[in-house]
């Protein structure tokens, strides 16, 4: 059974200086998921998250709470079953109990009650070995901490999240990234998630909603969003590297056979017979063997001889760029590079499974890569 929306827009539209800034036809939030808002910097998430947060009205279209429309004069009641942490953690000059309980008391809460769900939130988050500390001598990693846990001690239905990790160095990051997910899992608290980290969004979001030059591009679970996106500026965003244009020669039980500079590509789904598509790789799902070694067994059906021709870094891989008769990018690890010999002039194999490459019409219209679909 489908999980009705918490929270929806219906044909909303924001202007900035006689511009339109965002347009989201529709968009919903479920009760107990993550929804990743993901896009590059400029492209509106903020003012989208405000907007679904009750914080800034649009200037056309609605926002529906529970299925009814918020009017202007309803959202402050609304507003009130929400909270939002932002990029800065904004803490009061108290203690870090006091921080957390803030709200509470601002609500009347009862005092034993108030230091119940208080201490249960500083354990979740890992912080009350710091309840007496004045807030203003954390880190930035533990007034992160703080602030969370200040947002979910109120028990909202939704929690709103504005880039929470972005100024925090990466091992802090990290930890917390792990400690956050882990408590979203277990409460189940539904959260709306704006970032521009494709990371977070895979570590965090149940569904993800591409958001690119202030429209939505492509909204579902995260992990369709991720291996077969819809256009490419999308693919482009969501980390594939190889884009690379070709005809499709030959379809058959679910698998189109594409030539592409003259390398004859398998791919799984179904495309008209000579139809010109774009083929997506992300370069996570591309091995690399030396040309001299012994390929492994193996059910990937994409064997490409080719020569290393430039190698870069990224965050935890190398980046190899090997020239197949098309360039296809490799994310291999520093010790593999080392290992194998696989520095630039270096002869290899690339190999990659028909289901890690996906299909795009060069058009820009869908695929329907559905079991059984046919075009």
């Amino acid at each position: 059974m489908s999980v009705p929306p918490l929270l929806a827009l219906r044909q909303v539209r924001v202007v900035y200086g006689g511009r339109d800034a965002l347009v989201v036809d529709a968009l919903e939030a479920r009760a107990r998921e993550v929804l990743a808002i993901i896009g590059p910097n400029g492209s509106g998430k903020s003012t989208l998250l405000r907007v679904m947060g009750l914080l800034e009205a649009p200037a056309a279209g609605e926002v529906l709470f529970h299925g009814r429309a918020v009017s202007p004069a309803g959202a402050l009641a609304e507003r009130r079953r929400m909270t939002m942490v932002f990029q800065q953690p904004l803490l009061a000059d108290m203690t870090v109990a006091a921080n957390v309980a803030l709200g509470l008391r601002f609500r009347g809460v009862d005092g034993a009650e108030i230091e119940r769900r208080t201490a249960r939130w500083l354990e979740r988050f890992n912080v009350a070995p710091l309840a007496d500390r004045q807030a203003r001598t954390l880190s930035g990693g533990e007034a992160q901490r703080v602030a969370l846990a200040r947002a979910l001690v109120l028990e909202p239905e939704v929690l709103l999240l504005d880039e929470p990790f972005s100024s925090l160095d990466e091992p802090t990051r990290a930890a917390l990234l792990g400690d956050l997910g882990a408590i979203l899992r277990d409460e189940r608290v539904a959260t709306i998630l704006v970032t521009h980290d494709r990371g977070e969004a895979q570590a965090l979001a149940d569904r993800v909603a591409v958001l690119i030059a202030g429209m939505l591009r492509q909204v579902g679970p995260t992990t369709a969003v991720f291996q077969a996106p819809v256009a490419e500026d999308v693919a482009r965003f969501v980390g594939v590297e190889t884009i690379v244009s070709g005809e499709v020669v030959g379809v058959e039980e679910g698998i189109s056979v594409v030539d592409v500079a003259g390398c004859k590509l398998e791919v799984a789904g179904r495309a008209r017979l000579h139809e010109q598509v774009r083929i997506c790789v992300r370069p996570e799902d591309v091995t690399l063997v030396p040309a001299d070694g012994t390929l492994a067994a193996s059910s990937a059906r994409n064997r490409l001889p080719g020569v290393v021709r430039r190698v870069r870094r990224s965050t935890q891989h190398l980046h190899l760029v090997i020239d197949c008769g098309f360039p296809l990018v490799a994310a291999v690890t520093p010790r593999s590079v080392e290992e194998l010999g696989l520095g630039e002039g270096a002869a290899v194999v690339a190999v990659f499974k028909a289901s890690a490459a996906h299909l795009i019409p060069r058009a820009g219209a869908l695929l329907d890569t559905r079991p059984g679909a046919g075009l």
